[in-house]
């Protein structure tokens, strides 16, 4: 071939290109036209957009013994709750946090336990348990080669559920849905999460940004925390204060009710009959949207703008005007949102959002970070209040537990492009919970209804139209 016709052969390729990108954004804004609907029939029709009604306050949709998610304006007959409340089978998450820290020990596995179980385990129980999940935090041979760093993935979460996929492949009764079997598997994946998790960012720091590969094998005898910052970190050191943050937040993350979208994700799928790998590719997919768990990372990011912004950290004035330019879509996304702050159910607080705000005061210490901290809090207090005053709101709205769990991670040094994905390695466990009692209790497929509103017309033949 000549170089006149190599050259023309490039300009036709490109022509086409820029051809297709074009027909593809006609037929982008055709689809986009022809499938909105008009906000003011979900009211004609009384639909609850999003499962919700006006106030926020959720469809019923099912009954779990899992979770339970109590808002702060919440009546019964034997109680009423002051501020949000956070249920773990029957036990208040304030409760069991504050039984591990009275103890001094790490508890995100008996938290497991409990969630998966009903009860909390003794002695003897929680030793078999430990044991059993260290011997499943060795991933097949071959499968970290093969399936993880052959592959590398620019986005953790969906290597993540690439490798959840790929397990599938490797297990000798992987459709098998009997509870037992459940249960196996559901333990493998609990186990295995952190391992692929921090594999799979490795894998993505060596492929993409040119970083040594630095692979540590998990230690069986290690928590899940412990795991984590051992595989994560190059010299594998960690204090016990650090280990003991990261647990407080895989068990305030392990769960929260059968309503949150990733854990009715998990139910709808699951009440189809399908494999417990394919149920929890679901889940990731659901959890990596930024609406749910990439919601840290967001609160992050803002607050570094602000912190640029804002000259004099002390000033609620200067503040005040920043939270305000959020909220008129003059700041950081342009969003319109105060990221951290709003929640579908709590309205007075978010439990967990309290509980690591202290053990987020106390790392901030050891790290010179009070400054920060109390800019933190500082946003804390004064933007429900903005909020408020700003818009028309149907429940109050306070701070949830996105707004400190990404400046945790971040004085832990884990990096960003790992924080959804260590909401992953803590919601699995009650992902799979939740799974069990679909399976146990569901018995039908889960399939609510969608009213069709087009218009009827007739068929035109091709040559007429």
């Amino acid at each position: 071939m000549s170089i006149r016709c190599h050259e023309d052969s490039i300009v036709r390729a490109v022509q086409t290109e820029n051809t297709a990108d074009a027909l593809i954004d006609s037929w982008g804004r055709a689809a986009a036209a022809a499938s909105r609907v008009d906000a003011s029939l979900y009211t004609n029709y009384d639909v609850k957009r999003g499962l919700r009604d006006i106030s926020g306050k959720g469809v019923l949709a099912g009954l779990t013994k899992i979770g339970d998610v109590i808002a702060s304006d919440v009546d019964a007959e034997e109680f009423v709750a002051a501020s949000g409340q956070l249920i773990y089978r029957g036990i208040d998450i304030a409760h069991l946090v504050e039984g591990f820290t009275a103890e001094r020990r790490l508890g995100f596995e008996e938290t497991c336990y409990l969630l998966l179980f009903g009860t909390l385990p003794d002695k003897d129980e929680l030793c078999r348990f430990e044991e059993r999940l260290g011997a499943y935090r060795v991933l097949p041979k071959g499968f970290v080669h093969d399936a993880i760093l052959e592959m590398p993935s620019n986005d953790i979460m969906n290597a993540l559920a690439r490798s959840v996929l790929a397990l599938y492949a490797i297990d000798s009764r992987p459709d098998d849905i009997s509870i037992s079997n459940v249960l196996r598997q559901s333990l493998q994946l609990i186990a295995a999460f952190p391992a692929l998790t921090v594999y799979s960012y490795q894998a993505y720091l060596h492929h993409f940004k040119n970083k040594s590969l630095v692979i540590h094998s998990p230690v069986l005898e290690l928590s899940t925390a412990e795991n984590i910052l051992h595989m994560l970190r190059s010299d594998s050191r960690y204090s016990q204060l650090e280990a003991s943050v990261l647990d407080l937040a895989l068990i305030l993350h392990a769960e929260h009710g059968g309503g949150n979208n990733s854990s009715f994700t998990m139910h709808v799928v699951s009440s189809s009959g399908t494999d417990t790998y394919s149920a929890v590719a679901a889940a990731l997919g659901s959890l990596k949207g930024p609406r749910h768990g990439g919601a840290n990372i967001k609160t992050v990011q803002m607050l570094e703008e602000l912190k640029q912004q804002v000259y004099d950290w002390e000033d609620d004035c200067e503040i005040e005007q920043y939270l305000l330019r959020l909220l008129n879509k003059d700041a950081f996304d342009r969003s319109g949102l105060i990221y951290g702050v709003g929640h579908a159910v709590y309205s007075a607080s978010d439990p967990r959002a309290l509980i690591l705000k202290k053990y987020a005061e106390t790392l901030a210490k050891e790290k010179g970070l009070e400054d920060e901290f109390r800019l933190y809090a500082k946003v804390e207090e004064m933007a429900p209040e903005i909020i408020n005053r700003k818009r028309k709101m149907y429940k109050g709205v306070c701070a949830n537990v996105d707004f400190y769990s990404g400046f945790v991670y971040r004085m832990l040094d884990i990096p960003k492009e790992l924080f959804t994905p260590l909401f992953a390695i803590s919601r699995i466990v009650g992902w799979c919970a939740h799974r069990i009692e679909e399976l146990t209790s569901g018995g039908k497929i889960i399939r609510p209804a969608y009213k069709g509103i087009t218009p009827r017309r007739k068929y035109i033949a091709l040559d007429k139209r």
